[in-house]
């Protein structure tokens, strides 16, 4: 079980998308097998194997999500952010004009998806630096 508490103090240590594999690590160690971002305000719900769960409000005013998915800007956004070059709110930003509604990260297979406003798969991707969970 994890609390909401163990959740920001872990996504505390995130300054860049560099930084996305140690927070992967820590927060499968509490216990999360996967979560869901909103990228229009912030939120996350994360959630465990013995149906815990534990969901971050709203961090920011909302932003208007493009109509439109951009999928070869995404990548483009999303290796510079890999690289330390963006912040958090820089790449969020980024997903909302590339036309991203949401991502989930699957802890088992260690991806991380990209949704438009559609539910359509915009970009699958193995998270970094982290190992999957053996089947």
């Amino acid at each position: 079980m994890f609390t909401t508490e163990q959740i920001k103090a872990a996504h505390s240590k995130v300054k860049s998308g560099a930084d996305f594999p140690a927070y992967i690590r820590e927060i499968k160690a509490l216990g999360v097998t996967h979560y869901v971002a909103y990228v229009a305000d912030g939120r996350i719900n994360y959630y465990g194997a013995d149906d815990s769960t534990a969901k971050l409000p709203a961090k920011y005013e909302p932003l208007a999500i493009a109509d439109r998915a951009n999928g070869e800007a995404l990548k483009a956004g999303l290796l510079a952010h890999q690289q330390g070059k963006t912040d958090f709110l820089v790449f969020i930003k980024m997903c909302a004009t590339c036309g991203i509604e949401k991502w989930e990260i699957c802890m088992e297979e260690m991806t991380c998806t990209y949704y438009d406003s559609a539910a359509n798969k915009i970009l699958v991707e193995t998270i970094p630096g982290v190992a999957p969970v053996p089947i």
